[in-house]
């Protein structure tokens, strides 16, 4: 069930959009989709944000970092080497998940990696206020240790 937002953006819609900006990669685009102020939460232990190997993997609160983690994130992979499968979209009124799994290539070791995942988006007035990814850290951390 997909409810329509203040505007008449359904979350749907919002989510498929992300989605696409993210698959073509510009991060100040991606970036229009949330809200200023966004509550941005990955499931990494927090002693283990911050590492100098994948610093894009924090938690954010504003539009600007929600760019930032795109650049980062861009700036640490292979371009070319890159895929995500979006396995199934669930959507219930403002709150969508989003299930896949991204296919990387570490730029600085070399190793590729595959992980899956789950996005909880919320999405009021078109834009994103909440990002929460679920994710198999332990294997991107192992793509990146020397």
């Amino acid at each position: 069930m997909t409810t329509a937002t203040g505007d008449g953006t359904t979350t749907r819609a919002t989510v498929e959009e992300l989605l696409r900006r993210i698959g073509q990669g510009d991060p100040d685009r991606i970036a229009e989709l949330y809200d200023e102020s966004a509550d941005w939460r990955l499931s990494w232990p927090e002693d283990e944000h911050g590492r100098a190997a994948t610093p894009w993997i924090r938690h954010r609160r504003t539009r600007a970092d929600a760019a930032d983690h795109y650049r980062r994130l861009a700036a640490h992979h292979v371009p070319d080497r890159a895929d995500t499968r979006i396995e199934r979209i669930l959507v219930d009124g403002e709150d969508a998940v989003v299930l896949g799994e991204i296919r990387q290539t570490a730029a600085t070791t070399g190793r590729p990696y595959r992980a899956t995942f789950a996005l909880h988006l919320t999405v009021r007035d078109g834009l994103v206020v909440r990002h929460h990814v679920y994710e198999d850290s332990l294997t991107v951390a192992r793509a990146f240790t020397p």
